[in-house]
């Protein structure tokens, strides 16, 4: 078996048309630069294979160094392997982008509650599950970067549940019985009663945006030192999910995920932020408007 113990291992999840390309690339072209060696490995992790294939021949060809590896997140049968992978291959992991998820479109018929549930279960379930399992292969100084959006942010939600996701001391389990009674009270048909907003996506968010907080908390008593946890915007990027009429390219939409992928050793914050333009940003307060609806509003102020 080919084993690099020493090599630094890097994972990426999500799809081919998201941000993954630009971030592989940056930090590959960073870390090249940086330890002057050019056996850089970094897994190229996501559930469509012959996709994956396709990125590992196209950044190959670049001369850039890279490993594909199948995952689907909602399988802990595939989470599993993955994480024997990467400990047999590189006795562990340096830094993981969770970039994997699902958003219904607009246009979607199907029933909310099984757009909740199909949310829910991959976006916060499958980031939480990917997190659990390679939280204790995560080596020292490693960095740990969920993907998100600020249309997770709180003011969508009612007082007594903004008051619950925001508690310093909400825990994991507390976290994911909340989740799970977002599903539930949406299959009764009392979600909006129950103070809960009408955006499956947004909820999915808002639940990986406090568990990144709970981490970050945990991380602090861990022995291991220099372990940042964050999650990041990377804004409305255009991608298979966004849409051509997102604002930004890929590249840009990468910046803040590299920024926080890259913090300096021993720098001992952000950790545990949201960040967006590589700005932390205040969860309790920012706005959960869509980003075509921001534009829109935009550009009918410049025509007034």
């Amino acid at each position: 078996m080919n084993r690099c113990m020493r090599c630094p291992s890097r994972g990426v999840t999500g799809g081919w048309n998201a941000t993954f390309m630009p971030i592989r690339l940056a930090l590959s072209v960073h870390f090249i630069a940086r330890e002057n060696v050019f056996d850089i490995s970094l897994c190229r992790i996501a559930r469509d294979e012959q996709r994956g294939l396709d990125a590992v021949r196209q950044l190959s060809s670049e001369g850039l160094s890279l490993k594909f590896h199948q995952l689907d997140i909602v399988s802990s049968e595939s989470i599993d392997k993955i994480k024997t992978f990467l400990v047999e291959q590189y006795g562990g992991l340096d830094l993981l982008v969770n970039n994997a998820g699902i958003a219904f479109k607009r246009a979607s018929t199907a029933p909310f509650a099984e757009q909740a549930e199909v949310t829910v279960h991959t976006n916060f379930h499958g980031t939480l599950n990917m997190c659990k399992a390679m939280l204790p292969i995560l080596k020292p100084h490693a960095r740990l970067v969920n993907i998100s959006t600020h249309l997770g942010g709180l003011s969508q939600l009612s007082e007594e549940l903004q008051k619950k996701f925001s508690s310093p001391t909400l825990s994991e389990e507390s976290l994911v019985n909340l989740m799970n009674q977002f599903v539930q009270d949406v299959k009764e048909g009392i979600h909006s009663k129950k103070g809960w907003s009408n955006t499956a996506y947004g909820i999915s968010h808002v639940g990986i945006i406090a568990l990144t907080k709970i981490l970050a908390r945990a991380i602090t008593e861990d022995p291991r030192d220099d372990i940042l946890i964050n999650a990041c915007d990377p804004g409305w990027v255009r991608t298979d999910m966004a849409g051509p009429k997102a604002t930004k390219s890929p590249d840009e939409g990468a910046e803040t995920p590299v920024y926080a992928a890259l913090l300096p050793t021993n720098a001992g914050q952000p950790n545990g932020e949201f960040l967006k333009d590589k700005i932390i940003q205040e969860w309790e307060v920012m706005s959960c408007q869509s980003h075509a609806v921001a534009a829109e509003n935009k550009t009918l102020n410049k025509q007034i």
